[in-house]
């Protein structure tokens, strides 16, 4: 027996997230925020620039609110809201035509008066239609024209408040138009039982029963109708708003006219009365200005209004500027209803990606309510800090250092022969001695490689280090701001999942110094203040190398100006430019303090400030530390290596 073939049907995949979406790039989104986060922004701000900015490839918040104006404005300049009106009195000159005509070939005294009532009519086109409501045409052409004019705008009114009512009621029969009125009339007994508080959901079911064909959205209760219909009514109302007043008056007195009954634009305003009670919180009031030259009906026209409505909704959804705002807000569907499945695609990932940021621990909220970025977030900005800075390092061959020597490590008191490589200071007793020895066995050479013999040196188990940090507002304007910061997550990586048994102490220093957290310090901003405190950071450095006795002294500073400020002994910071004696004097007596701690001391000078090249190279004599001038981007690299190094000895 043949086997039956297989069939198979496909369709969009609907239930969840897209299984084939791109998976969401944590890591290059982290680093966008972190980079900001440096420059000075909140985390929350941060989190919603980069909402704002979107990711590579991939739209974000500012490009679709682009689209969107641009979406509104073309709706404006394209279209414009008197077409009803246009027609109306399309139809009318030709209804007058042809009656004319008809009476031009009647040689009767009837057909002259008839005439003269024709010419008797008013300008304006309502005011016609008015009289001529009761006018015994004698044309077939003319009376027809008339009627369609009625028939138009009752359409037109009704579909302005009923979807698809405009199609349903053509050629509409009186039957039609008295099943219309008596849908109105039980509509608006609903609505007022409503609006006194009364429990109407009998009364819903028995509407819907009745009327449900006029409602294809299929409303569940009161409520719902409410407010689809109140969308719909607030958009007539300010498409009413949008009209010049000759317009707006013209159109209302067309409006009694319609399908030759007055109770019609009775009952519609009765039901805009019920509506804008009971939902007052709709734009009700406002308007917009259309000037193009596509010319809408009043159903047409009311649907732009909803469109407009529609996308200011949007605008403000993409904003994300009230309190509390979230890309959950934004109404995807009618973000691609309006602008197309692409945009759809690029609000769903921005939105999946802030859930991503939030779900994967990457915030929490501080003390006082603030957003902040967490540890689990920090560690990874100094993973890439660090791969950064690491690459950086490997990458460096043959340059030429800037430096000045210094002190190699803490002596023990022996000395050893030394062996390639060996970076440790020279033994000069011994390295001389030895040349003597040889020289008195016969050898005439004055010095040779094999005479010399190196200091050893003790290299202990922990470090303690004080990373002295400027944050005066000179590295904010210069550019030095986020090095400095990717700096101290460098190093801050390195030691925490290196060297963990190190103690790292980060010491921020301007007017005043101060002990930060690694969050603290990559969220700081900069602010404008005179003073370079460096007497008060090495102060606190001098502290923390004291509370770890056990551990080999670290001081590393990095600054890119001189000593401006000092702490006096009752807690002031005293700033004074040029520096003054006091100042100097201070910061050299703890330059002098940390150095009895046998602590390896290294400056980092920025900049190309003759006066702090000065300044560091006598305090790196006098202190037996050193001096480097790296470029910013070379700063973190410079510091790594140069705690590497002084860990080796």
């Amino acid at each position: 027996m043949a086997r039956r073939a297989r069939r198979y049907a496909y369709g969009p995949y609907t239930d969840g997230p897209d299984p084939l979406a791109p998976p969401v790039d944590i890591r290059a989104a982290l680093d966008e925020i972190g980079r900001d986060v440096m420059e000075g922004a909140s985390p929350r701000s941060a989190l919603q620039e980069l909402m704002r900015r979107g990711m590579r490839g991939q739209r974000g918040l500012d490009e679709l609110t682009r689209e969107v104006w641009q979406r509104r404005s073309r709706l404006q300049r394209e279209n414009r809201l008197d077409g009803t009106l246009q027609e109306v009195r399309e139809l009318l000159q030709r209804a007058l035509e042809a009656e004319r005509d008809t009476l031009g070939r009647q040689d009767t005294d009837d057909a002259r008066f008839r005439e003269m009532q024709l010419d008797a009519l008013p300008s304006d086109t309502g005011g016609a239609v008015r009289e001529l409501n009761e006018y015994d045409w004698q044309s077939a052409g003319g009376r027809e024209a008339y009627e369609q004019i009625r028939d138009l705008l009752g359409r037109e009114m009704l579909d302005q408040r009923f979807q698809g009512m405009k199609q349903a009621m053509e050629n509409a029969t009186p039957e039609d138009v008295e099943g219309i009125r008596e849908m109105l009339d039980d509509l608006n007994d609903l609505l007022a039982n409503h609006a006194q508080g009364r429990d109407t959901q009998a009364q819903f079911d028995e509407f819907m029963r009745k009327h449900g064909e006029f409602f294809p959205e299929n409303p569940q209760n009161t409520d719902e109708l409410i407010d689809l219909l109140a969308q719909r009514a607030a958009a007539a109302q300010r498409m009413l708003n949008s009209m010049t007043p000759e317009q707006r008056a013209e159109l209302m007195e067309l409006s009694q006219q319609a399908f030759g009954d007055p109770r019609l634009a009775q009952a519609l305003g009765q039901l805009d009365a019920h509506l804008q009670g009971l939902r007052p919180g709709e734009d009700w009031d406002g308007q917009g200005r259309f000037r193009g030259e596509n010319p809408m009906g009043m159903g047409e026209a009311t649907r732009a209004m909803e469109q407009l409505g529609q996308l200011d909704a949007l605008a403000e959804q993409l904003a994300q500027s009230y309190p509390g705002a979230r890309m959950e807000d934004i109404d995807i569907d009618a973000l691609g209803r309006h602008l197309g499945d692409e945009a759809r695609v690029d609000a769903r990932a921005l939105a999946e990606l802030e859930r991503e940021l939030q779900r994967q621990g990457l915030f929490e909220r501080a003390p006082d309510g603030s957003l902040q970025l967490s540890p689990k977030a920090l560690r990874r900005l100094g993973e890439a800090a660090l791969r950064d800075v690491v690459d950086k390092i490997g990458a460096r061959r043959g340059e030429r250092e800037n430096r000045s020597s210094g002190a190699a490590g803490e002596a023990t008191g022996a000395t050893r022969p030394w062996a390639f490589g060996d970076t440790e200071a020279w033994s000069v007793p011994r390295t001389l001695l030895n040349a003597q020895l040889r020289r008195a066995g016969g050898d005439d050479r004055r010095l040779d490689v094999t005479d010399v013999e190196i200091v050893e040196t003790e290299q202990r188990s922990r470090a303690a280090v004080a990373l002295c940090v400027d944050t005066s507002w000179s590295m904010v304007q210069d550019g030095r701001w986020v090095p400095m910061k990717r700096t101290a997550l460098a190093l801050h990586q390195l030691i925490s999942t290196r060297f963990r048994g190190d103690d790292l102490k980060l010491i921020t220093f301007g007017r005043h110094a101060r002990s930060v957290e690694l969050g603290e310090l990559i969220g700081l901003e900069g602010v404008w203040e005179q003073g370079t405190n460096l007497h008060h950071a090495l102060l606190l450095a001098g502290q923390h190398l004291r509370r770890n006795p056990d551990a080999e002294p670290v001081v590393l500073v990095v600054t890119d100006g001189e000593p401006t400020a000092h702490l006096e002994p009752d807690g002031e910071a005293v700033f004074d430019w040029p520096p003054s004696h006091e100042t100097l004097r201070a910061t050299i007596a703890e330059v002098d303090r940390i150095a009895a701690l046998r602590a390896a001391i290294t400056f980092f000078m920025l900049g190309d400030d003759p006066r702090l090249a000065a300044f560091v190279d006598d305090v790196a004599r006098r202190c037996g530390g050193k001096v480097v001038a790296p470029t910013l981007d070379g700063l973190g690299a410079e510091v790594v290596s140069d705690y590497l190094r002084t860990r080796k000895r």
